[in-house]
């Protein structure tokens, strides 16, 4: 009951500070990355057809080769780095600590995300001649991440003392 109300209390202190209404976007971006990485990763372990409509080619993507490392869905991947994002957002107003360290860490999981994205974004175009939208969706979620996290680290460091 504790750990339930503590919880709590830091998610509303993540997207009820007044100073930086920002903190919104970046916890609601990363409820979406998650939600669609789990989505990705029941499909593979489930081996079911994803919902794409006639959108896109969902299938032929999850299905290559390429949506795996050493045998582990590359969307699992994505669901833990979301989540570890969502973790440092809850964090950050904590204390002195985590506030100066989730922004970096932030950037820094979403920056290997936009990278690894834009890699698979290449391969899903070049090689599988494929398009996955829950994909798309993720690698979008992820630019956007790391722009609020740049401009964040950029205030930061132009007014340190702020806080």
């Amino acid at each position: 009951m504790v750990l339930h109300t503590s919880l709590g209390a830091n998610l509303l202190m993540v997207v009820s500070r007044k100073k930086n209404t920002i903190n919104w976007i970046p916890f609601i971006l990363v409820i979406v990355g998650l939600i669609d990485s789990v989505y990705l990763a029941w499909l593979k372990f489930a081996n079911a057809t994803a919902a794409c409509g006639n959108i896109g080619d969902c299938e032929s993507v999850n299905s290559s080769p390429y949506a795996e490392v050493a045998g582990i869905p590359i969307a699992l991947f994505g669901a833990g780095a979301y989540f570890i994002m969502l973790l440092l957002l809850i964090l950050e107003p904590r204390n002195k600590f985590w506030g100066a360290n989730a922004t970096l860490g932030l950037f820094g999981i979403s920056l290997v995300g936009v990278l690894y994205s834009a890699y698979l974004t290449y391969v899903e175009i070049a090689i599988l001649h494929a398009i996955c939208p829950y994909c798309v969706l993720s690698a979008v979620v992820l630019v956007i991440l790391l722009a609020i996290s740049i401009k964040k680290l950029l205030a930061d460091l132009e007014n340190p003392d702020a806080e």
